[in-house]
């Protein structure tokens, strides 16, 4: 398979066995129409998909399975769901809760928070849930209004008060903000992150976050950027790092896309010409960072890079006295 069609990769590297998981291979007792953007974390030394996957009968309505990997490339799926709705927990919201998928998964100490979108008529809201073992969830309220579907939690606290990057959006396109709670329902002190469109063409429409990941140098936000051409909308993926002190400030980004569609599985799929990750693994003692990222809302597949790498590349500076 020709990995690279016409652009030499940037940075992150694709995985020579892409896609990774699949709708062919993922190994469930029914037919699958796709898997879709994953969640992404660490567990008892495993790296730990949280995959949200549409069958290809029924009512094709998703659910998310917890995918394990001692080597981060051969993944073993639990048969059965592990989030599928709210399931009657919040009766005035249930009906809205139709369509799990994008998750965004931080550890804060022993608990697993998740965000994941929910579907309102006036727009996009989200809730939160939390497991400590990924065998049972606690519900815990929805914590955005619409229309904001990708609130990202930082794994540690600031000046004793939780923080989040959000992106709220209507027909201007999306923005990142920043928010801060006492308690992690209860959000507020909002202040712009970047604003959008970023001056890259590649994500001049619109761009989203994903979860921060702390290094030595600052915290790196993987995002992602849109831009539409004559054939359609391409998703490509960017990072920014922000201050470990103060995450309002941005001290830099990258002065163009380190991921962009370029193969087979992500030209071809349920949405065309996208690359789309919710998250980022970081090791730094291994000076890597790897990215399980959705490929055209079909399959999985998994991108990584030294982390010294994309780290000194995020030099661009964001003029944030224009906002």
């Amino acid at each position: 398979m020709n990995h690279n069609l016409y652009r030499k990769e940037n940075i992150l590297h694709r995985c020579e066995r892409n896609p990774i998981i699949t709708p062919q291979n993922i190994g469930l007792p029914y037919p699958v129409d796709a898997v879709f953007n994953c969640g992404q974390t660490t567990y008892q030394g495993r790296t730990l998909l949280l995959l949200p996957v549409a069958p290809a009968h029924g009512n094709g309505k998703p659910a998310m399975y917890v995918a394990t990997s001692e080597n981060g490339v051969d993944f073993e799926v639990e048969p059965e769901p592990f989030i599928t709705s709210l399931n009657g927990l919040e009766p005035d919201l249930k009906l809205f809760d139709e369509w799990p998928i994008d998750p965004r998964v931080t550890q804060i100490g022993e608990w697993y928070y998740i965000i994941r979108p929910i579907q309102p008529r006036i727009g996009t809201a989200c809730i939160m849930e939390r497991t400590r073992d990924w065998k049972k969830r606690e519900y815990l309220g929805c914590v955005a209004l619409p229309c904001n579907r990708v609130p990202c939690l930082f794994p540690e606290t600031f000046n004793g008060q939780y923080c989040r990057i959000d992106r709220p959006y209507s027909s201007r396109g999306g923005e990142l903000w920043i928010a801060y709670s006492p308690d992690l329902l209860h959000w507020g002190n909002y202040k712009q992150l970047v604003a959008a469109p970023v001056n890259n063409i590649w994500a001049k429409e619109k761009i989203g976050p994903t979860v921060p990941q702390k290094t030595s140098r600052g915290w790196l936000e993987i995002f992602h950027g849109v831009n539409t051409y004559a054939g359609g909308s391409r998703y490509c993926l960017g990072a920014l790092l922000l201050d470990l002190e103060n995450p309002e400030r941005v001290l830099g980004m990258t002065d163009g896309w380190i991921l962009s569609p370029d193969t087979e599985y992500e030209f071809m799929g349920n949405c065309q010409n996208t690359v789309f990750a919710t998250g980022c693994i970081v090791d730094e003692e291994k000076d890597l960072v790897r990215v399980y990222y959705g490929a055209a809302d079909t399959t999985i597949a998994l991108a990584s890079g030294s982390l010294t790498e994309l780290l000194d590349a995020c030099t661009l500076q964001i003029d944030q006295g224009s906002r």
